[in-house]
């Protein structure tokens, strides 16, 4: 069994939900000498947040962000709003999304269905870059 471990930066990205599975798979060779293990992904932020939804129809991401918007307002009267009026919906948000996921690995690749991908759901209006932690663990070696 082995375990890796990175910590990446992803660049600013707009408000809204992200495809950031090429940026995980690019940045984590260890990946193909995985036979069999989980890949854990965990976001170091609290107005951010990771999901894993369809990849295929780019109306996937804005109906997203779309149906969150009318979950959580804006208009709210918050009482957390010295960072602006985004920031508490930002992290209401992110805590129905969630700060991680866990993927199977198999043969070197995220097990991910035919239609899915991972996305960063960025719920600021000018955030900055986001740092992701990246625990990798499994065989490396065929049985």
């Amino acid at each position: 069994m082995a375990w890796f471990q990175r910590q990446i930066t992803l660049s600013a990205h707009a408000r809204g939900f992200h495809l950031i599975t090429r940026n995980i798979v690019d940045k984590l060779p260890e990946l193909e000498r995985v036979r069999i293990g989980l890949l854990h992904v965990f976001i170091l932020h609290t107005s951010a947040s990771l999901t894993i939804n369809e990849n295929a129809d780019p109306d996937v991401p804005t109906d997203m962000e779309t149906a969150f918007n009318r979950l959580v307002p804006e208009d709210v009267p918050y009482v957390h709003t010295m960072e602006g009026p985004d920031d508490m919906p930002a992290h209401v948000k992110a805590t129905l999304a969630g700060s991680s996921l866990t993927v199977p690995v198999c043969d070197g690749r995220l097990v991910l269905g035919t239609w899915q991908g991972i996305y960063l759901c960025e719920h600021r209006n000018r955030a900055g870059s986001r740092k992701l932690i990246l625990t990798l663990h499994g065989e490396t070696e065929a049985r």
